[in-house]
Parts: structure tokens; sequence; C-alpha cells
């Protein structure tokens, strides 16, 4: 999984601070899912940033097929729903 969460906020003029501060989540995890699109991200979190950017959490999330990952990706457990970078 992707995160759009960058993309659908330039779509809707919001930067950074504004969708923390909206949002109740950290700058420092909104910045790193911001840089990161990979980012593992929690559903209540992507829940949080869908409502306030007034989108369904789904418009939020790309599938990317396995072929098309990016080779320092590896899969989480299976309680998260998205991607770490391997570091």
């Amino acid at each position: 999984m992707r995160l759009r969460v960058k993309e659908v906020a330039q779509e809707k003029a919001m930067g950074l601070a504004k969708l923390s501060r909206l949002s109740d989540i950290s700058y420092k995890t909104i910045q790193k899912i911001w840089r990161n699109p990979y980012h593992d991200a929690s559903l209540s979190t992507i829940n949080r940033i869908a409502r306030v950017l007034e989108v369904p959490a789904t418009a939020l999330l790309e599938d990317i097929p396995k072929t098309r990952y990016p080779k320092n990706i590896v899969t989480t457990s299976s309680r998260s729903i998205n991607l770490r970078i391997r570091t």
C-alpha cells in the first residue's frame, strides 16, 4: 500500500501544519507520511487525516503491485496495512 496523503492534501490546498493541527496528529508524524508514502500508519491515523481532507479513507490508499515495490520496502505484520522502509 502507498499512502496518497501528500497528493490529496495538495489538491485541497492544505499544508503539513494545517493538516497536523486539524487532525490532531503530531507534525512529525504527518511529515513522515508526507515524505514517505510507504510510511507505516495506523487505521486511526488514516481515518483522522481522511476526515480532515473530507475524503473517504480509501482515497488515501493506493494499491501497488508487489512487482512495483521499491527494492528497500518490506511488508510489516498483518496488523498493519502499510509498508515500512528497511533501514
